[in-house]
């Protein structure tokens, strides 16, 4: 048997947090002297020890770790965290990538070595009756919106062909906040046929014509529209606007698999500050 301090040593772990993991059922000691309080560990639980301490440096959650202690086929077990735990660290240093080029680009346009590639155009925007679905996201950005998208999309697609007409294009998304909540309404979109269907499984809305905009061209994909968003904003507040009513997305372009050949209109409504 080994003392709690031995233990420790050769797991390589402090004492406290050997007592952590006692507290949460996730390594009890083999022992505890009923006078002393004295814990005790043998030398069967170093396996056990060994492995929290890899999954851990891993970054494995103590519940998940909790499930491959106590699993039947403790080999499967570990393989099915470690698999999960490859896909998060995969979109963990897909995400930062992104960040890193960001900031480049940021940086480069700061030192002038780079000017925005597109220009802000004030115009008014044309009506438009679309065929719509709303999700709802748990706040702004590409990384709440999309998965929201994701979701609705078939929905709204099977809807339309199942009331005999096919996805007319340009789609149209359009946001807006719901109140006293940090959620946002993503609506969903394509224009609707020249006499609009009337079916399950969408609205039939009609977006009113704006009378000034700002509008921006946004040339890629999706993760990368946010930095096209962020000039949107940036440029309305120094060209003296502000915004008045929801924003939209209009997809110009978007038939591509590759959505670095897709084209997006931004369009925010606004007036003069």
């Amino acid at each position: 048997m080994y003392t709690i301090g031995e233990f420790a040593a050769i797991g390589r772990v402090s004492v406290r947090m050997l007592r952590h993991y006692d507290a949460i059922g996730l390594l009890p000691p083999e022992h505890v002297d009923e006078r002393t309080g004295y814990r005790h560990y043998s030398a069967v639980q170093l396996g056990a020890l060994l492995r929290i301490v890899e999954l851990r440096d891993l970054g494995c959650g103590l519940d998940e770790i909790g499930v491959v202690l106590t699993a039947s086929d403790q080999p499967s077990a570990l393989r099915d965290a470690l698999v999960r735990r490859r896909a998060e660290l995969e979109a963990s240093v897909a995400a930062d990538t992104q960040r890193l080029n960001r900031i480049d680009e940021r940086l480069r346009i700061l030192e002038g070595a780079e000017t925005m590639s597109n220009t802000v155009e004030y115009r008014p925007v044309d009506g438009v009756t679309v065929y719509a679905v709303e999700g709802r996201a748990p706040g702004m950005g590409p990384e709440n919106v999309s998965p929201v998208v994701d979701q609705v999309m078939p929905g709204l697609v099977g809807a339309i062909e199942a009331s005999g007409s096919v996805p007319r294009e340009p789609g149209v998304f359009w946001y807006e906040a719901v109140p006293d909540s940090d959620e946002l309404a993503v609506h969903v979109s394509f224009t609707a046929d020249p006499e609009p269907r009337e079916a399950e499984g969408y609205e039939v809305v009609e977006l009113p014509a704006i009378p000034m905009a700002g509008v921006l061209r946004h040339h890629g994909d999706m993760p990368s529209i946010g930095r096209s968003w962020m000039a949107l904003m940036e440029q309305i507040v120094a060209d003296g606007y502000r915004i008045v009513g929801p924003t939209r997305e209009i997809y110009v372009e978007a038939g591509s698999e590759d959505q670095a050949d897709w084209v997006t209109d931004l369009v925010a409504p606004v007036e003069k500050a």
